[in-house]
Parts: C-alpha cells; sequence; structure tokens
C-alpha cells in the first residue's frame, strides 16, 4: 500500500471512531455531569475544600472560583519545581530557574503545555507526575465546567445561577478523565510505553557512544495529555520519542483521544438543551472546519514543491519514518486545531504553506474542535456572533436557542473574540522590535517571523505546540508567553461566564417565522464562514509576511 493511500486509510478510520463514539461518549459524559447524587468520594473531596455541593453559584461567584483555583495551582506548581531538588525522585537534577518554572507553572495551570525545556533533563520524576501530570487533569476539567456553564446559560430561565464550579471540577476529573486515563495508561503500557519510577540506563549506542536513557511515569501522563488536550511532552521530542509513542497504531491512537472529548461535547450542550439537533449542527460545523484542514495540510505536504520533496515523494524532513508523512500531517492538522500542542514531527521543517495551515488553525480560535471545553464555548460565541450578524443583515433582533442576543451578549462575544488576536499581534510586534528577543531568532527573514508568530499564536491561544526556531529558553520569551497564556486563558473564560450569567436570566423567546433556523445546513455553513473571515480579517496582514511570504518566493 503506498504511503498516500495509507493516509487515506488512517484518516477514515479516524473519522469512523469518532462518528462511532460521538452519540455513546457524549451520553456518558452529559450522564456524569448532570448527574443529581453525589458519590461518596466526591462528598470527601467537597468537604475537605469546603465547598457546599449544594449551593449553586452565580457568574461572579463561578468566575472567582475558576480564577482562585488556578492562582493556587500556579503558586503551588511553582513552587514545586522551584523546590524540586530537595524533593524525592529529583534525579539530582537542580532547581528549576524562576523565569523558566513561572513559564511552566502557568502553561500546564491554563491547559496549554508550552515547553521551553527538554523534560528528561530538567523536571524529576515527582514534579512531572504530582505537579505536570496532575494539571493535566485538573486544567482540562476547568475548560469543560467552563463549557458547562456556558449551555447552562442557555438550558436555564429567569435565573443568575449557572450550577457550582466545584461540583463540576470534582465531577469532570473523577468520572470521566481519571477512568478512562487508568484504563488508556494500561494500554499505553501493553503497547510498550515507559511506565517506572527509574532515574535511567546508561547503554552503548550503535556508534559506540555512551547515551542515558531516562526512565519514568511516561504512560500514565501521556494518556492525560492527549485525552485533556494537553500536549506536554515527558521527553524533548514529544510524541515522535519511542517511549512515549512506540508504533504507528498508538500514534492513531493518540490521535484519536485528543479528538474524543471535543468532538463529542456537542452531544453534551444539545443533550442539556433539549435539541440533539443543536448538537449536530455545532459538531458539523467543527468537523466540516476540521476535515478542510487535515486534506489541506495533508495535499500540502505530501505534493511539495522543490527538488528534493518531489524527488522522495513528499517534504519528510522533520518527520518521524516509523509514522511517514501523512500521518505525521494528520496528527499536525488534529494537534493544532486543538489546543493539544503534542507532536509527532517538527512543524518548523513543514513547507511553508503546510505551516501556515498550522498557524490558521490556531488562528481560528481552536473551535474545530478546539480543546476540552475551550473548543465548545468557542464555538458557541461564533455562533451568537453569527446570529447577530445574520440578524443586522435581515434586519431583525437575533436569537439564538430562544435566547435574544442584544448589546451585553454581542459586548462579551465580541470582548472574547479580540482577546486572543490581540495578544498574539502585540506579542510578536514587541518581539520583532527588540534587538534582545531578535537575537534568540536562529531564523532570518519571513521563516524567522513565522517562528516568532507561531510562538505567540501557540501560547494566546493555549495550544503549545511549537514552530522552534528560536531559543524560547530566555527571561523575555519565558516571562512575555507566559503572559500571553495567562490572559489567553482567563479573559475568555471570564467573558464566557458573564455571557452565560446574561443569557440564563433571559426568559426564553417564542420562534417565529422569522426565526433563524439554528440546526439547518445554512446556519452550519453561516457559523463556518464567520469563522474563515474573521481569521482573515484579522491575521492576514501578519501570515502574508510569514508563511505566505515564504510559500511564494
Amino acid at each position: 500500500m503506498s504511503s498516500t493511500a495509507a493516509g487515506v486509510l488512517f484518516i477514515v478510520v479516524l473519522i469512523a471512531a469518532l462518528v462511532a463514539a460521538y452519540r455513546p461518549f457524549g451520553d456518558f459524559m452529559f450522564r456524569a455531569i448532570t448527574g443529581e447524587k453525589h458519590h461518596r468520594v466526591e462528598r470527601i473531596v467537597y468537604r475537605t475544600i469546603g465547598a457546599n455541593p449544594d449551593a449553586e453559584q452565580s457568574w461572579p461567584s463561578y468566575a472567582r472560583s475558576v480564577l482562585a483555583f488556578s492562582a493556587v495551582s500556579i503558586l503551588f506548581l511553582y513552587a514545586f519545581q522551584r523546590l524540586q531538588n530537595r524533593l524525592w525522585l529529583s534525579l539530582g537534577l537542580p532547581a528549576v530557574k524562576p523565569d523558566q518554572a513561572w513559564n511552566t507553572a502557568v502553561s500546564f495551570v491554563t491547559n496549554t503545555n508550552w515547553q521551553s525545556y527538554s523534560g528528561e533533563s530538567t523536571m524529576g520524576h515527582l514534579v512531572q507526575m504530582s505537579g505536570l501530570a496532575v494539571q493535566n487533569f485538573v486544567s482540562a476539567a476547568v475548560g469543560m465546567a467552563v463549557a458547562v456553564a456556558l449551555v447552562r446559560g442557555f438550558a436555564r430561565r429567569d435565573t443568575d445561577q449557572l450550577g457550582n464550579f466545584w461540583v463540576d471540577l470534582v465531577r469532570i476529573t473523577l468520572r470521566i478523565l481519571l477512568p478512562i486515563a487508568t484504563v488508556g495508561a494500561i494500554v499505553f503500557v501493553a503497547a510498550g510505553m515507559v511506565q517506572n519510577l527509574s532515574g535511567g540506563t546508561d547503554v552503548t549506542t550503535v556508534a559506540g557512544a555512551a547515551q542515558h536513557l531516562t526512565g519514568g511515569p511516561v504512560a500514565s501522563q501521556e494518556i492525560i495529555k492527549e485525552l485533556g488536550t494537553n500536549g506536554g511532552g515527558f521527553y524533548n521530542a514529544n510524541s515522535a520519542h519511542p517511549f512515549e509513542n512506540p508504533s504507528s497504531w498508538t500514534n492513531g491512537l493518540q490521535v484519536f483521544l485528543l479528538l474524543l472529548i471535543p468532538f463529542s461535547l456537542p452531544r453534551v450542550f444539545g443533550r442539556m438543551v433539549a435539541s440533539n439537533r443543536q448538537g449536530y449542527a455545532i459538531a458539523a460545523v467543527m468537523a466540516g472546519l476540521a476535515l478542510a484542514s487535515i486534506v489541506a495540510l495533508n495535499a500540502l505536504q505530501v505534493h511539495a514543491g522543490g527538488t528534493v520533496p518531489q524527488a522522495v515523494g513528499a517534504a519528510t524532513e522533520g518527520t518521524e519514518a516509523r509514522f511517514g508523512v501523512p500521518q505525521s500531517a494528520t496528527f499536525a492538522a488534529a494537534t493544532t486545531l486543538t489546543s493539544t500542542g503534542a507532536v509527532d514531527s517538527f512543524h518548523d521543517s513543514y513547507t511553508p504553506l503546510g505551516g501556515a495551515v498550522t498557524l490558521f488553525n490556531m488562528m481560528l480560535g481552536e473551535v474545530a474542535p478546539g480543546g476540552t471545553g475551550s473548543g465548545l464555548y468557542g464555538m458557541l460565541v461564533l455562533a451568537v456572533i453569527t446570529v447577530f450578524v445574520a440578524g443586522l443583515m435581515v434586519g431583525r433582533t437575533p436569537e439564538y436557542l430562544g435566547k435574544k442576543i442584544g448589546s451585553r451578549e454581542i459586548k462579551f462575544a465580541s470582548l472574547y473574540f479580540l482577546t486572543t488576536p490581540t495578544i498574539v499581534l502585540v506579542g510578536t510586534a514587541a518581539a520583532m522590535a527588540l534587538p534582545s528577543a531578535r537575537a534568540a531568532m536562529l531564523n532570518t527573514g519571513p521563516h524567522g517571523m513565522s517562528e516568532v508568530l507561531y510562538a505567540y499564536t501557540s501560547a494566546g491561544n493555549n495550544n503549545g505546540s511549537a514552530f522552534a526556531g528560536i531559543g524560547v529558553n530566555t527571561p523575555w520569551y519565558n516571562t512575555t508567553l507566559g503572559i500571553a497564556m495567562l490572559l489567553g486563558r482567563f479573559l475568555p473564560i471570564v467573558f464566557v461566564l458573564g455571557l452565560a450569567g446574561s443569557l440564563a436570566r433571559q426568559s426564553p423567546v417564542p420562534v417565529s417565522a422569522g426565526t433563524l433556523r439554528t440546526d439547518q445546513p445554512l446556519f452550519v455553513g453561516l457559523v463556518a464562514g464567520v469563522a474563515v473571515v474573521l481569521v482573515a480579517l484579522t491575521f492576514l496582514p501578519a501570515l502574508a509576511l510569514g508563511p505566505l511570504a515564504e510559500g511564494l518566493q
């Protein structure tokens, strides 16, 4: 079988698996989140943290809980890294320096998992499994909790209550993420992934050189890395490392896992608003954008221009030979369409236009399907903007799911979508303007511009993948990318919760002959079109200076 045919088969099997999982897995998550009873273990957790599971919260209270929990998590993870050399299983590694500890703490708490370090030579086992891996669970749960709160805003009427953040956080972690991760870790160990507390083994290579192979609790971190759309690799090579990704079928399983929750959450949305057709419409927008991206990236990498790529049949530089170009391109599309950041190939070595696709995926706001929770709430905010634009076109007050979209709602939605582009473009402009920041660039010209733009796009959108080619382990990049991740995560969350609170207080508006049907193909096309147009208007000048200029040379 040719590599192209194998790539097509890989995509077809992936789509079939996601379609098969959509309904049963979405229903499972719906029951886990909306169940009326608290399990015994959950009640113990509530008593420990002093939360009343039977009390609900208004949107300001819900937002304060999210921010407080995340602030404590950042402080804890920062201290954990700074004290690493005094802890068990430190492997003799020194304490992480302050600016890098800040960057890493913010990175994992915001579900970005950007890494300016090599995991095997920087973090001890205790920090990896009790600091970073724990944040992989709870940061994913925070995103899902916020999405659920927004859906409640659409589903409820005449109330200012959006649920209880602590209940949502605990249920999502204990009922959804932890059970799947436990089973998945066992599967990964059986597949050949490392899972131990070894300090490593010294071996002699084929060439006769000495090499130290670090062991560790890899499989247990790898499963939640993908399932929670996190992306932080135990090793510097991430999912291209055989200890993290032993074979072609584990590579496929990783792609499936990172798409599973984001693509199934629209089913939860449909169940909660009592209209499965609405869930199908949102899933269709996600699927259409994702499929277009996957096809485009595969075509650009397989049919690349240039003497060498044409001679070997594809742009193979930076690609793990075990997986080949099609699987790697599909992985790259999936990881940048979600807020995962895991990589099994070197994005900096992609063709200029192939790299532009990965950038465009993140610039969409990662809504196709996006991260765990963040993809759903991003797409719902986009749907709100779409019905507002459609309402202006026909001259009537816009409505979505029976809720009027007035000035208050559109302000929250607009602020949501203006936040990330502002962070990305201001950060990129500052880095390109300062000589000290430019000194970290290993490349100049359009490609150097692409690398800097990719770094801030990845950080601002809480993705975490890297174009590389710049030395980001510097005080400037550690500090500013940390700020970009912090603002890019929590400002949109506050705006989403504000929108949810405003919607929940409304009474439903009766459906009339002039109401825009939001469960029809026309609406699906409108939402997809608005998403692409918003990105084009915002980022086209920056893309023109970077990957597009390089691709047209």
